[in-house]
C-alpha cells in the first residue's frame, strides 16, 4: 500500500462505473487521498443498461463511494478543453482542500466519427479528437502545474496515453496522433518541472473494457453485425493477442497510476509506461 494521507487528486473523466478514471480515483482514495472528480456530464449514453438498472448516476456514485472510504470527495462537471471551466475547476478545488498534489489526466474524446480511413475522416472529428486529448491536458497540467510550482513541495502529474501512442492502427489516425502527442507533451514537461520537483509520467493502457469500448465496437462494426456483438469479438481476439491472455480492467491501470502518484516513483519522471499484458514492450 501507499501512503496518500493527506494529498488531494484531481482525476479528470471519471464519471463511468466501468472506466479508468472512476478505478483511479477509488484507488488513491483507498491509499488516503481526499479526491475530486470530474466529468463533462452527470449521467453520459456510455451508460450501459444494468448500470441504469443498478441506479447508477455518474459523478455522484463516483463521490458517494469515494466518501464511503472515509476520504472527502468533490465532482465537478468540467470541460477540459474550456480554459475557463478548468481554471474553475482548480479555483473550487482549492477553496474545498487548500492544495493540489496529484493530477491525472484522463479524460479523453468520445469514439465514433474519428475511427474511419483518413479520407473519410472530417475535419471537425479530428479537431474534436485534439481538442479534448491534447488540448484538455495542456490545460489542466498548465493550470495545476502552475500552482504546484507556487505552492512548493513538488507534485504529480499522470497523464492517460494509450498504446496507440507507440505505434498506428489503421482507422485511429486522430486518436493516435492525439496519444502520440500526449507522449512527447508527458516528456517535455517532465523536463521543465524536475526543478520544482514534479513529476510527469504517462500510462500507456491496451485495450480496456470500459464503457469506451462500447462506442469503438459501434464505430468499428461492420453492417450487420451489432456494436455488442462486435464488442464481445474486440474483447475476444484482442485478449487471444494479448500474453497475459485477457484485456485490462480500470483496475490495472489504477495500480499503476497509484504507484506513480506516490513517493516510491519519486526519481521516474518522462517515462510512458505500457499496461498492456505484454501486447506492448516499449
Amino acid at each position: 500500500m501507499y501512503d496518500l494521507n493527506g494529498k488531494v487528486a484531481i482525476i479528470t473523466g471519471a464519471g463511468g462505473r466501468h472506466g479508468i478514471g472512476r478505478a483511479i480515483a477509488l484507488r488513491l482514495a483507498e491509499e488516503g487521498a481526499d479526491v475530486v472528480v470530474t466529468d463533462v456530464q452527470r449521467s453520459t449514453d456510455a451508460m450501459r443498461p444494468e448500470d441504469r438498472q443498478a441506479g447508477w448516476r455518474g459523478l455522484d456514485s463516483v463521490v458517494g463511494e469515494i466518501e464511503a472510504l472515509g476520504r472527502q470527495a468533490l465532482g465537478l462537471f468540467s470541460d477540459v478543453s474550456d480554459p475557463a471551466q478548468v481554471s474553475d475547476m482548480v479555483a473550487q478545488t482549492l477553496d474545498r482542500f487548500g492544495h493540489i498534489d496529484i493530477l491525472v489526466n484522463n479524460a479523453g474524446s468520445q469514439p465514433g466519427r474519428d475511427r474511419v480511413l483518413l479520407v473519410d475522416l472530417e475535419e471537425d472529428a479530428f479537431d474534436e479528437v485534439m481538442r479534448v486529448n491534447v488540448k484538455g491536458t495542456y490545460l489542466c497540467s498548465r493550470a495545476v502545474a502552475t500552482h504546484m510550482i507556487a505552492r512548493g513541495g513538488g507534485g504529480k502529474i499522470i497523464i492517460i496515453s494509450s498504446g496507440a501512442g507507440k505505434r498506428g492502427r489503421a482507422r485511429f489516425a486522430a486518436y493516435c496522433s492525439s496519444k502520440f502527442a500526449l507522449i512527447g507533451f508527458t516528456q517535455s514537461i517532465a523536463q521543465e518541472l524536475a526543478e520544482h520537483k514534479i513529476n510527469v509520467n504517462a500510462i500507456c493502457p491496451g485495450l480496456v473494457d470500459t464503457e469506451r469500448t462500447d462506442f469503438i465496437a459501434a464505430a468499428l462494426a461492420p453492417e450487420g453485425q451489432s456494436a455488442e456483438e462486435h464488442r464481445v469479438l474486440m474483447i475476444r481476439e484482442r485478449s487471444e493477442s494479448v500474453p497475459l491472455g485477457r484485456v485490462a480492467q480500470g483496475d490495472d491501470i489504477a495500480r499503476t497510476a497509484a504507484f506513480l502518484a506516490s513517493g516510491e516513483s519519486d526519481y521516474l519522471t518522462g517515462l510512458s509506461i505500457s499496461v498492456a499484458g505484454g501486447s506492448e514492450m516499449n
